[in-house]
């Protein structure tokens, strides 16, 4: 059986990459003891905590870190009526840290995610591996057999058009879990003691015009590239549905990075995912996405950007209005997101005031 790696094994002394450029962003209700198992990859990094829940319980961080921390009456103070977009009572609030940093870089990660081993039994530096994949290129437009050409000890392989090898710029590290799968309610309650033990030693660019279940527990992206597109939606107190949050975030990233001529990743890194939540309370928030997702993947598979969407804010202001003529007949709901959509954006705007991101290029 997987198991975590001990404070001790994770405490060589590590490299800080990107320590002046990256954020690391993390939603909770509890004290942050986690956070020392990760003090010796996470110390030299700035931390956005996002409590959620009762603003008046005090969240306890171990000390030596640098953070700031968020509950829901600073997200009222700040965002006034533009508040309403960030969601209560759901992880979904993380996007909130996004929203107020000014890094170009933002790591996100659950509190229940645990440093997690490689075989040979080394503590994986998750924030390192994520680091990498978002600075060397991915490769949407064709497949290369060996998976990320630009890691030690692969390339692209023969047959590979040389017009494409440049690649294109990453905005998104998609990594994975040890121990407890990230299963929706139907797939827990059929495989309660299912552990997810294999460790897959690769990481691949996930081809244009292919969608992916994003899960935000283990998830890094580059800021001035997409993230005014990493809006988690309208999820948890108030809203018929929880536990979508990511999934709607990676859709509508997706299709912007594909219209955009931006790459995604997925692979490494792993994390150690310590604690499997209630499937029956998850059922009651996923249920209605479980029935809705059928109607949505295929809107995202054929959502089409006109060329005049040239900054992500655009192609995100474009996606909500097509969100409202097409999926509201689904459910009211949607009409509502579709304006919590819009509502993110001048938001984002709001406190981002250097202007919209054109191409993946500052403005």
């Amino acid at each position: 059986m997987a198991e975590p790696a001990t404070a001790t094994q994770a405490a060589a002394p590590v490299v800080a990459l990107l320590k002046d450029e990256l954020d690391i962003v993390i939603p909770t209700i509890r004290n942050l003891d986690f956070l020392e198992m990760w003090r010796p990859f996470f110390q030299p990094y700035h931390l956005i905590i996002v409590q959620d829940g009762d603003p008046s319980k005090t969240i306890k961080v171990p000390e030596g870190f640098d953070y700031e921390l968020y509950n829901r009456n600073d997200i009222n103070r700040i965002l006034g009526p533009k508040a309403s977009c960030i969601s209560f009572k759901d992880s979904a609030c993380r996007c909130f840290g996004y929203m107020v940093s000014k890094k170009k870089y933002i790591f996100t990660i659950d509190d229940d995610c645990f440093v997690a081993k490689d075989p040979s039994g080394k503590a994986i530096n998750a924030l390192e591996q994520h680091i990498k994949n978002l600075l060397s290129p991915s490769t949407p437009f064709f497949f290369n057999t060996l998976y990320d050409p630009f890691r030690e000890g692969a390339d692209f392989v023969r047959g590979y058009p040389f017009s494409l090898r440049e690649g294109v710029p990453t905005a998104a590290s998609h990594g994975l879990w040890l121990n407890i799968p990230d299963y929706d309610a139907p797939t827990q309650l059929v495989k309660p003691l299912e552990r997810n033990t294999r460790y897959v030693d690769a990481v691949l660019t996930i081809p244009k015009g292919t969608l992916f279940p994003m899960c935000g527990m283990n998830l890094a992206f580059n800021r001035e590239l997409i993230g005014p597109a990493m809006y988690f939606g309208l999820m948890g107190d108030g809203q018929p549905i929880g536990r979508y949050d990511d999934m709607w975030a990676g859709w509508c990233t997706k299709v912007i990075c594909d219209h955009l001529g931006l790459g995604v990743k997925t692979g490494l890194p792993y994390i150690f995912h310590s604690k499997a939540s209630n499937p029956f309370v998850n059922l009651r928030k996923e249920y209605k996405g479980i029935y809705w997702q059928e109607e949505i993947i295929p809107f995202f598979q054929q959502a089409v950007l006109p060329k005049d969407c040239t900054t992500v804010q655009k192609c995100y202001i474009e996606l909500a209005k097509q969100v409202k003529e097409k999926l509201s007949k689904v459910d009211p709901y949607f009409d509502k997101l579709a304006d919590a959509m819009v509502t993110w954006i001048e938001a984002w705007d709001e406190l981002n005031p250097t202007g919209p991101v054109p191409n993946g290029k500052a403005a």
